[in-house]
């Protein structure tokens, strides 16, 4: 039986600064398996990859690639920039029509994405597009986009995210920016994204003027 001065004491509190530690350790392995599996997919090509290789360039087990991502496909279609989005959409001024707010959104959410985030996520999509066995699991990713977007935009006006209003207007954002997203890939991202997605945007919030 414990004394009652040990049963009084209160268990210490975490310790901030490892869990910080820890988390950036984490983020720095998931960074590294997705660099070495993106430099390899170029090397050799995504289906001649296996994911015992991706491991071993990454100096991690294969059982620790799975902890981080569960399949090879994941390694590409996984990123944080639908959390990065949503926030920046509830980060918006209140009164801020949905579409506007949206719209800003994408402007402020890209302004945190570096450079070489940006060639990565060029080199992802291109690989989302070629390469079939990526195709499908792409459509699941947007449809999960499209949810998302749905709950902010619901959230924001008060509307049920399964009402006909807001998934017309999330259809038409994700209808426009899918072009907008070809267009860069196919410039090899000569014309920047947060740009053509910005125009894109402009057009769905003027109504559309041709």
């Amino acid at each position: 039986m414990s004394s009652p001065q040990r049963a009084d004491r209160t268990p210490p509190a975490p310790d901030c600064a490892v869990t910080s530690l820890r988390e950036r350790k984490k983020a720095k392995t998931r960074r590294t398996i997705q660099e070495e599996a993106l430099r390899l997919f170029a090397q050799q090509g995504y289906d001649a990859t296996t994911i015992e290789q991706i491991a071993d360039a990454a100096e991690v087990s294969p059982s620790t690639f799975f902890r981080y991502f569960p399949t090879k496909e994941d390694v590409v279609i996984q990123d944080d920039y639908d959390p990065l989005l949503m926030a920046a959409i509830k980060a918006q001024p209140a009164d801020l029509p949905p579409l506007t707010a949206i719209r800003a959104a994408f402007r402020s959410a890209f302004a945190l994405i570096a450079q070489d985030e940006a060639d990565q996520v060029l080199t992802r999509m291109k690989l989302s597009i070629s390469v079939p066995a990526l195709r499908a699991r792409t459509v699941e990713n947007l449809l999960a986009t499209i949810d998302m977007l749905a709950g902010a935009v619901a959230e924001r006006s008060g509307k049920d995210p399964r009402s006909p209003a807001v998934r017309t207007l999330v259809g038409a954002v994700m209808g426009i920016m899918l072009p907008a997203l070809f267009t860069w890939v196919e410039q090899d991202g000569r014309i920047s994204l947060p740009d053509l997605l910005d125009e894109a945007l402009g057009y769905l919030e003027a109504g559309l003027p041709i």
